[in-house]
């Protein structure tokens, strides 16, 4: 049988880029090796969180994702962080239950009108002079594709190892894919090895919440979709505990169980998320590591310890538990493990997530180097969009890092490479200030709706919450308030000397969010993220303007095409100079000059070279 585009592997990465794939018109065909597992939260059951995920989220709905809209439904709890820190790294995170958001994600994709979901294990990739032409499974059936998406998670050729013991499998109890890694090496690809880990689940009538603090709870607004929340969920709260002196002295004198201290783990995992085991190691010091206790779903008695990844030994897991207040008596029901696998060298595909080997290749999440759903549902996204459009014969769609954290993850993995999980980081971004939660609509949603993902009439709603956004904004420009205003003396502030407009006193430090809404109740009439962009578009205006010279000039750059191919052969390019562009293959001039060991010389020389075709009409300097 044959299909326009195959995606192997359900995860986050698999479901968006299928969908997305399908919605563009492409007849798509998922395999995943069960059904039962579409969309699984292997690890934490969560969405989002303190880095850039709950950014990366609010984009992807942004351009007509289905991730933000699947947790909306399905939370158990949903809270607003990082809001003292300022508006470029308030986030959001939402607890999910986890099989509610699997069967969820899974009716999206059995529903979706020109996508197929097939189980089976992909032994074998099958390639006809330099372009994929389909895949075969183990079970000897054979499926013709025009274009494949590989978004296999931790299962490529994986290990688990808990403690000494190591053996096959991509998660606990499933198996791994061992052929299709040989099958990838045989095609001439490289393959190096991460690792990632998960903590004990244990039983929630084990633990003593007395000892333990809840976190308080959050009445959500909004979430991450900007259709909006249809609904309001009953909440369950996650509660808090840490670890003691006793805890650390218990690892401590179990280390030579752990597999990252007898090597039995030698790869490297996400350095932003390291173990228990590993964070005594770091910091030995240390005594007081905090532990959130979370639920894992309405209809299951397990619970997740964040903050106690480990791949020690199920006797020392239960050790170190019985040090930790309220932990004492916990009963484990999966023991923590590490699993290592196989993924690609970044080098090897292209922004557009297509392989730079094998043409009509493409790849997404964890094979490509990265770590989190997040970061996957993104790729997968853009992975699904590009294998639809290169099919059809058009430009493929780049995000750039001056407008999306999209952008910013899959130029960082192209042309910097990562020698670890890479985590989507605020920190990541020049432009962080721009690249806020509350304007991925503005910043994102006509392109969405340009791609073909957004459709009119979601675009018609998402446009009307825009113009209610233009609408405050004129509001809040024309409120006045006279120096004469009893506001001043209610709040218990010098009277001025002057009036002001509403839109100057948001400026003003000790008018908070509360304060202005609680004196201008209509304002409560607007939604939640809209009065949130507004409020952040009026504050931040100055730094934003100041720089948007260089976003305008990095934009510039970004359009201005070169041959990856025979950009390296320019006379004059130092050798480093050279062995860099030969790596990386840029394919435009502002992913050259973000090679960081590019030296000043080459990129002088290269933008010489660009202007100089360009002036001769020899394909460089071309818009992209």
């Amino acid at each position: 049988m044959e299909y326009d585009v195959i995606v192997v592997g359900a995860g986050h990465a698999g479901c968006e880029g299928a969908l997305a794939a399908a919605r563009l018109g492409a007849k798509t065909l998922i395999i995943t090796i069960s059904p039962d597992t579409i969309a699984a939260m292997s690890c934490n059951p969560a969405i989002g969180g303190p880095a850039a995920k709950s950014h990366l989220v609010r984009e992807l709905d942004a351009l007509g994702g289905e991730m933000g809209k699947i947790i909306d439904r399905t939370y158990l709890n949903i809270r607003r962080i990082n809001e003292s820190r300022g508006p470029a790294v308030l986030a959001l995170r939402a607890q999910a239950d986890k099989r509610l958001y699997q069967a969820e994600m899974t009716l999206v994709l059995e529903r979706e009108p020109n996508l197929t979901v097939k189980q089976g294990i992909v032994c074998d990739l099958l390639v006809n002079e330099g372009r994929v032409t389909g895949v075969k499974l183990k079970s000897g059936r054979i499926y013709q594709a025009k274009a494949v998406i590989i978004a296999t998670g931790t299962f490529l050729n994986a290990d688990i190892v808990m403690g000494n013991i190591r053996y096959q499998g991509g998660r606990q109890g499933e198996p791994a894919a061992v052929e299709l890694s040989a099958s990838l090496k045989s095609h001439g690809l490289i393959l190096r090895r991460f690792q990632t880990a998960t903590p004990p689940r244990i039983h929630n009538q084990s633990v003593n919440y007395a000892k333990m603090s809840p976190q308080k709870l959050q009445e959500p607004e909004w979430g991450y979709s900007w259709d909006g929340l249809n609904q309001k969920r009953p909440q369950v709260p996650c509660w808090v505990t840490m670890t003691t002196p006793q805890t650390i002295a218990t690892i401590v004198e179990n280390l030579n169980t752990s597999p990252i201290r007898s090597g039995v783990i030698t790869s490297k995992g996400p350095h932003f998320c390291p173990s228990i085991d590993r964070k005594v190691i770091n910091f030995p010091k240390k005594t007081d590591h905090l532990i959130f206790i979370e639920p894992e779903g309405r209809y299951t008695e397990e619970l997740y310890l964040l903050g106690m990844t480990t791949a020690m030994p199920e006797e020392i897991q239960e050790k170190i538990l019985a040090t930790i207040p309220g932990l004492e008596n916990s009963q484990i029901i999966r023991p923590g493990y590490a699993v290592e696998y196989d993924c690609l060298d970044s080098f090897q595909f292209k922004p557009s997530l297509e392989n730079r080997k094998i043409e009509n290749l493409f790849t997404a999440g964890q094979i490509n180097g990265t770590s989190g759903y997040e970061e996957a549902a993104v790729q997968g996204l853009v992975a699904g969009i590009n294998s639809a459009r290169k099919i059809q014969g058009l430009a493929p769609y780049i995000p750039d890092r001056t407008t999306s954290y999209i952008g910013v993850l899959i130029d960082d993995l192209t042309t910097l490479g990562t020698e670890e999980p890479y985590r989507m980081m605020t920190s990541l971004a020049e432009f962080r200030l721009f690249l806020r939660l509350d304007n991925s609509l503005a910043r994102l949603g006509q392109s969405g709706f340009e791609l073909g993902l957004n459709s009119p009439e979601r675009w018609n709603q998402l446009k009307q919450l825009l113009n209610v956004g233009n609408d405050l904004l004129k509001l809040i420009s024309q409120t006045k308030i006279s120096a004469e205003s009893d506001l001043w003396q209610r709040l218990k502030l010098p009277q001025p000397e002057r009036g002001y407009r509403l839109k100057e006193l948001i400026l003003r430090p000790e008018f908070t969010d509360e304060i202005i809404l609680g004196e201008f109740p209509k304002l409560r009439n607007y939604p939640q993220p809209i009065r949130e962009y507004i409020w952040n578009e009026a504050k931040l205006a100055g730094y934003i303007e100041r720089q948007q010279d260089m976003r305008n000039q990095i934009s510039q750059f970004n359009q201005i095409q070169i041959d990856p191919d025979t950009a390296a052969d320019f006379n004059g390019l130092s050798e480093s100079g050279r062995n860099d562009l030969r790596r990386v293959k840029p394919i435009t001039l502002g992913q050259a000059f973000r090679i960081p060991t590019l030296s000043a010389a080459d990129r002088t020389l290269l933008l010489m070279k660009c202007k100089n075709r360009q002036a001769e009409g020899a394909g460089y300097g071309a818009a992209v």
